[in-house]
């Protein structure tokens, strides 16, 4: 395994790479389709190379634990706005996620309906690219004047197109306090349209889940906690023709509820292969009736998380449909028949064979991870 100490390590390991390379960062994310060659680890890259809490801007290095960045937030009263899932106990790893792992893989969690994902508030990178260029684009600042949004095609592109080496966020003020109101008893139609109301509403609801095994359906508000008791309250209101409506408030038991629910501890040890499909809130109800397995919804019914049994082709069993599923756990020889990530449609898989071809023009870079 080789573990570059710096940037100018990276970039000559890079340009004199004989074959294929393995790209991790804490390795707690083994997903897309196997990769053959030599692991090359972005852990030696760590550390807060700029914070300024008084600007919302923290850089860091991208092999620096997510861990530490999180504390340092929190020492300050901040918050990374996206609340990154972690994927350890869904995909039975170990080790510290990264920060630049985060970004690699536009990992965002249930706040994501209110505050985006990963790649809104990634404001800079800095990566080395298949030929051992080093790359830079954006920085402290919303602004981009390249042509290309760099920023924007390194979220989510999973160590493909270069090596990253650097990034930088807007970063929010953490709330005072929190509650979540519980509706118990709905279907998954009703479901959906009372997290869509609630959504709707003017009380700035930051997450919106539904569990059918459990038989609820929650809502978070945060904020100020004399807004938030107001808006609890107001919301509860708003939520009375579905139900009656339980109000949990407490700092701990409410980010100890939505840690749960962003890190799919459900379906942490449970056997099956584990799919996220992504589809419009209204469409989930119907989607979650075809897969034929363990489901739960977040995001408002945008996001579904669904237990199969293993080696299942959930593609092939829902058929054409308007979204896209990703193979997110499952043994490496399912990994290596189904494709892990939705093939795209053809014009769009010919810019990203060229976005490959130009950014990593031998395919040393995680080669064949991303594969229809």
């Amino acid at each position: 395994m080789s573990s570059p100490a710096t940037e100018s390590e990276l970039s000559e390991m890079l340009a004199g790479a004989k074959g294929p390379l393995r790209v991790v960062g804490g390795g707690t994310r083994p997903v897309g389709r196997p990769v053959a060659g030599e692991v090359l680890s972005v852990a030696g890259l760590s550390g807060i190379e700029l914070y300024e809490p008084g600007a919302l801007t923290i850089v860091a290095k991208a092999g620096t634990p997510l861990a530490e960045v999180e504390a340092a937030l929190a020492a300050e009263g901040q918050r990374l706005p996206f609340e990154p899932m972690d994927h350890r106990a869904l995909l039975g790893t170990t080790g510290a996620p990264t920060i630049g792992g985060v970004v690699a893989a536009n990992v965002s969690g249930p706040r994501r309906i209110q505050a985006g994902a990963c790649r809104d508030s990634l404001i800079g990178v800095r990566f080395v690219d298949g030929s051992g260029a080093i790359v830079k684009n954006g920085g402290r600042v919303m602004k981009n004047v390249t042509g290309y949004d760099l920023v924007k095609l390194m979220a989510g592109s999973w160590g493909t197109l270069g090596v990253l080496t650097e990034v930088a966020f807007k970063v929010l003020p953490a709330p005072e306090a929190a509650a979540t109101l519980s509706l118990a008893g709905l279907s998954e139609l009703q479901a959906v349209e009372a997290m869509a109301v609630a959504l709707g509403s003017p009380f700035e609801v930051t997450g919106a889940a539904h569990l059918p095994e459990e038989g609820r359906t929650l809502l978070r508000i945060e904020g100020f906690a004399t807004s938030v008791a107001y808006r609890a309250g107001r919301l509860a209101d708003l939520m009375a023709p579905f139900g009656g409506v339980e109000v949990e408030e407490g700092a701990e038991a409410v980010a100890r509820r939505w840690q749960a629910l962003r890190d799919v501890e459900a379906f942490a040890g449970q056997a099956g292969d584990v799919w996220r499909i992504s589809v419009k809130p209204t469409d989930g109800p119907g989607i979650a009736a075809r897969i034929g397995g363990r489901v739960m919804f977040d995001w408002g019914g945008g996001l579904i998380w669904a237990l199969v049994p293993e080696g299942t082709d959930l593609r092939a069993r829902l058929g054409a449909f308007a979204g896209h599923a990703t193979l997110l756990r499952a043994a490496p020889e399912t990994r290596g028949r189904i494709a892990p990530f939705q093939p795209e449609p053809a014009p769009l898989a010919a810019i990203a064979a060229e976005l490959k071809r130009r950014f990593d023009p031998r395919g040393i870079l995680n080669p064949g991870l991303m594969a229809a």
